[in-house]
């Protein structure tokens, strides 16, 4: 996982990468799979593999590779929780224990967003 001072070395790599992507299929009219083929994003995974010692493969799973995305630290396992939002510990289960931060209250749906609720009252 990575620091977010990690992160802002890594990020414009990623963003390049796409760039590269976008530029490539629009002057070769080319599928994404084979943009894709073409290995667009072989820094980005060089400067993770100096960051982190570790040989990631995929470029796209680097965009999930830091560590704000994460939750607290699980008060049972220490594993993060998925999410800052988490009730419970994925890896074993555990209820988010009172003493770890809790989620930021939802914001208040404006008129503009789509609601979450089906028609009929039913959650989506």
């Amino acid at each position: 996982m990575l620091e977010e001072h990690e992160w802002k070395e890594l990020s414009p790599l990623l963003t390049d990468a796409i760039r590269q992507i976008k530029s490539y299929r629009e002057e070769h009219g080319a599928s994404i799979a084979e943009a894709h083929a073409k290995d667009f994003g072989q820094s980005a995974l060089a400067k993770y593999f100096e960051l982190t010692g570790f040989r990631e493969t995929n470029p796209n799973a680097l965009w999930h590779h830091r560590a704000s995305l994460l939750g607290a630290p699980c008060t049972t396992c220490g594993k993060p929780l998925r999410t800052s939002r988490a009730r419970f510990c994925a890896e074993c289960g555990a209820p988010r224990s009172n003493s770890a931060p809790h989620p930021e209250p939802l914001k208040q749906r404006s008129l503009s967003q789509p609601s979450s609720r089906r028609p009929g009252g039913r959650e989506r």
